[in-house]
């Protein structure tokens, strides 16, 4: 126990990624978990030359952001993609781009006071924001809620009533069978090396005008002259 970090690896016989079924492979994990917070490992104090029971508690997953969907159960792809607004998610289709967007979503976390509320100018044109984002569920209130929906365990993923249009619930994930999950204020982290990869890339790209992967194209300018008020280039009017 002299190491300060423990990697524990899973072996997946499968040439495909798992995605919403990796709770199948995560059984065994689940179970050692289970274990070592009901009885503990003997485990021996060398300081004080005696045995105790040593308990142990997952405290948290990190992650990038399609894992975290597959891990806590909703999906974090499209409309509805955000795991903390859930159904609340503000998202708009991209008549050009065709994505899901979340462009001025932020505003909504801002005191309701803010001055960029009633920009109507710096944000989506025309638009003022009064919407207050809603409190945060509980652990508790999010249990209670995937306690309608089954496992993942089977081939194709069976999508629960109402998915994409009340939720995006795929699964209750397997970290729930820990009883002492829904107690944890953070759950799952968000791996910030992958985030800020993918955000230096997206900007670096598109500054540098690289062809193929930047994100200033046709089809972004068109979108950008319907949503705000920019002065874009004739060739696109």
């Amino acid at each position: 126990m002299s190491s300060k970090y423990i990697f524990l690896t899973v072996v997946i016989p499968s040439p495909s990624n798992p995605k919403y079924l990796i709770d199948v492979y995560l059984e065994p994990l689940i179970e050692e978990l289970q274990n070592l917070w009901h009885v503990g490992v003997l485990t021996r104090d060398s300081a004080r030359d005696e045995t105790f029971a040593m308990r142990a508690a997952l405290m948290w997953t990190v992650n990038d952001l399609p894992v975290y969907g597959m891990a806590f159960g909703w999906s974090s792809a499209g409309f509805m993609g955000c795991p903390v607004c859930m159904e609340d998610t503000r998202t708009f289709y991209l008549q050009n781009g065709r994505k899901a967007c979340y462009f001025d979503c932020h505003r909504q976390f801002l005191p309701p006071d803010h001055p960029y509320r009633r920009n109507k100018k710096a944000f989506t044109k025309n638009r003022v924001k009064r919407k207050v984002v809603r409190p945060r569920l509980t652990g508790e209130q999010i249990r209670d809620w995937v306690e309608e929906f089954s496992p993942a365990v089977e081939v194709p993923l069976s999508l629960p009533d109402g998915y994409g249009f009340e939720h995006k619930w795929t699964k209750k994930s397997i970290f729930w069978e820990l009883e002492y999950w829904s107690t944890h204020l953070i759950r799952h982290n968000l791996d910030v090396m992958h985030i800020e990869k993918n955000v230096f890339d997206n900007i670096f790209n598109t500054v540098m005008d690289i062809k193929g992967k930047t994100k200033d194209n046709l089809n972004a300018q068109k979108d950008l002259k319907i949503i705000c008020n920019l002065n874009v280039p004739k060739t696109i009017a």
